[in-house]
């Protein structure tokens, strides 16, 4: 992996000339604050009108088109709901040909397989392209705890870091393929969200039980600490192939989820989500795994 590694800002970083924000829901609000707050000439435009009134009174430039933004400014950075919306503002003849020969940083969430064919498209129109992802939320914007990933031409991002650092935060450089970013992207947004699914399914569950989720949550942050070391100690596991079930093999850990599922029906709460793991689980001793590990499911998962 061709990568450079996890920087903090530093405060003495140089600021940027000029930078055009498009997209003003909540993350691309806090975006342009940033850039404002810290001097640059900051262009905005968002689909929806009205949005840029606060950022405006606070010294932004309103622009009245998307192609006017964008011509303003050697980097424009892009952060809206999905890769629909950006493809809608940026895919427009004249847009398009407004950012031949810019940057163009598209911090949208969405699939690997949708930035590398924005990747594709950029080329194509000798549009300079990086893709990134943000790993923290709106109000770490600024700070140093805001998280940054990129992946695209090394050299083009080393060229904006300036324009970069003033969002605060480490920024990490993943590689070439821009698709790389929203790899990591959506694989991390995998375990939060699985978790989250996870915990809300416990709150309902013990509260069927008489527990209250405030009774509960010290003990849920418990649980929550026993997993960080698992998650090196499995991506080692899967890594080298050795998927190891001396504390907890697999026949063990069905029959604990089985449990799940049977104290959750029995009070009508739906337990799709733990049937899924379950199944899957019990397809993987079924194929003689029994004896492995819970992280033998990532190689049964991979199996094409």
């Amino acid at each position: 992996m061709s990568s450079s590694p996890a920087r903090p800002t530093s405060p003495s970083s140089p600021a940027p000339r000029a930078v055009t924000v498009i997209g003003l829901g909540p993350m691309g609000r806090a975006l342009a604050g940033a850039f404002v707050a810290a001097g640059v000439r900051t262009t905005v435009w968002n689909r929806t009108p009205g949005r840029d009134g606060e950022l405006v009174a606070r010294g932004a430039l309103g622009a009245a088109t998307a192609e006017e933004a964008v011509a303003a400014s050697p980097l424009t950075v892009v952060c809206v709901v999905d890769y629909d919306a950006s493809d809608a503002v940026l895919r427009r003849g004249p847009v398009t040909a407004a950012l031949k020969g810019r940057t163009l940083l598209n911090l949208t969430a969405d699939t690997p397989g949708r930035a590398r064919d924005t990747g594709r498209w950029a080329e194509e129109h000798g549009i300079r392209y990086l893709d990134g992802a943000i790993m923290t939320p709106t109000p770490t914007i600024g700070t140093p705890q805001a998280v940054f990933l990129f992946s695209g031409p090394e050299e083009l991002h080393h060229e904006h870091r300036p324009v970069l650092d003033v969002l605060g935060g480490t920024h990490t450089h993943l590689g070439e393929d821009v698709g790389r970013a929203a790899a990591y992207d959506i694989a991390l947004l995998d375990i939060f969200w699985t978790a989250m699914a996870g915990y809300t399914h416990a709150l309902a569950l013990a509260a069927a039980e008489g527990v209250s989720p405030r009774e509960l949550a010290p003990f849920a942050e418990g649980i929550g600490a026993i997993l960080p070391p698992l998650f090196r100690e499995w991506a080692d596991d899967v890594e080298s192939g050795s998927y190891s079930g001396e504390g907890n093999p697999l026949t063990s850990a069905v029959s604990s989820m089985a449990h799940i599922v049977h104290s959750s029906e029995d009070h009508g709460i739906e337990a799709g989500v733990m049937r899924a793991a379950e199944g899957l689980a019990r397809r993987t001793v079924a194929l003689g795994h029994g004896a492995d590990g819970f992280s033998r499911l990532a190689e049964v998962l991979g199996r094409r």
